[in-house]
């Protein structure tokens, strides 16, 4: 596991704040801005969180990919940014979204609708 650098574009302050894993990426939340849905988990390095915040689009970093991602860019379904928070730990952001189609990859509304857990399963 490869340590990322901090990006000298990201606020310093913001740099500061953040706890990165040992890859140098936080989780990322997207939540649908005005209904609160839960729609998927992404990872974000600096970079991929001074563009989000700079371009008003999601960019993700992929840690299977190795690269860089744009939601929406080959399939259409877009988040626009409408605000990006920390946690109270500064190890996880929360980007509420205004989610175009699909969030999940698999093509459903939210990635976290398919498989409810209940106790004793």
């Amino acid at each position: 596991m490869s340590s990322r650098v901090p990006n000298p574009q990201l606020d310093p302050a913001v740099a500061a704040r953040l706890k990165r894993d040992a890859d140098g990426l936080v989780p990322a939340i997207a939540q649908q801005y005005d209904t609160g849905e839960v729609l998927m988990l992404g990872w974000m390095d600096d970079e991929a969180l001074h563009r989000t915040l700079t371009t008003g689009r999601c960019t993700y970093w992929s840690r299977s990919r190795q690269e860089y991602w744009v939601k929406g860019d080959t399939s259409g379904h877009v988040q626009h940014v409408k605000s990006v928070a920390l946690d109270c730990d500064a190890d996880t952001v929360l980007v509420k979204v205004d989610q175009v189609g699909a969030a999940c990859h698999t093509g459903a509304r939210t990635c976290f609708d398919e498989d409810v857990l209940t106790e004793g399963q």
